[in-house]
């Protein structure tokens, strides 16, 4: 089950939940958001897409979650959930979960995503385990950023999985359950997309 197209010059970021209306639909506009604002007309480089394991598909994001998403400085209009297919993930260059769960639902359909499939938080927690002096290959931003990858899944096996990994879902909760849910992703995303906007080669730089 290899990739469905060769690597191209554009980074594929996957993000997951299960209806695709909160969580990992906050995440994808939130990340869009930060990107547009770090690399301006770089951002293009990135490309963020999100799905749900058993999405309401074709629904917009949860009022609620809209909400704080706009708090945090993203837009929820015209957004459109829908269903995760096998096919998303074998072709992102990074999956991105909410929940061990969900990404043991991912990688149930696309097994050979292992090494470029991370739960949010874990990624995160990689981001700062191999930290800003790794050597990363690649010319181009969407080449470094597959080389980053790589060197969080090597670092995995020095980090514990756990409980902590999980972002709860805030699905039939208060606006309070949604705004935590919205902080937990953007204190984990963040860094995440940081880390891969850092690596834009510097003679591109504005």
């Amino acid at each position: 089950m290899s990739r469905h197209w060769p690597p191209e010059s554009v980074f594929t970021v996957l993000l997951v939940c299960t209806g695709n209306i909160c969580r990992s639909a906050l995440a994808e506009r939130l990340g869009r958001a930060y990107l547009a604002e770090t690399l301006g007309a770089d951002a293009d480089q990135v490309r963020v897409t999100s799905a749900g394991v058993r999405a309401v598909a074709g629904s917009t994001m949860h009022p609620d979650s809209a909400l704080v998403l706009r708090s945090l400085g993203g837009d929820p209009d015209g957004f459109v959930a829908r269903q995760l297919a096998d096919d998303m993930a074998i072709d992102a260059d990074l999956t991105l979960t909410m929940t061990r769960q969900h990404q043991r639902d991912v990688l149930r359909g696309a097994p050979r995503a292992l090494a470029r499939t991370f739960t949010l938080r874990e990624a995160a927690g990689l981001v700062e385990l191999v930290g800003e002096d790794v050597d990363v290959a690649g010319n181009g931003l969407a080449e470094r950023a597959r080389s980053l990858v790589e060197q969080l899944a090597a670092a995995r096996s020095h980090r514990r999985s756990s409980l902590e990994d999980d972002i709860r879902d805030p699905i039939g909760m208060p606006a309070e359950v949604h705004a935590e849910a919205g902080d937990a992703v953007a204190a984990a995303l963040i860094p995440v997309l940081a880390r891969i906007a850092a690596l834009r080669p510097a003679d591109v730089r504005t």
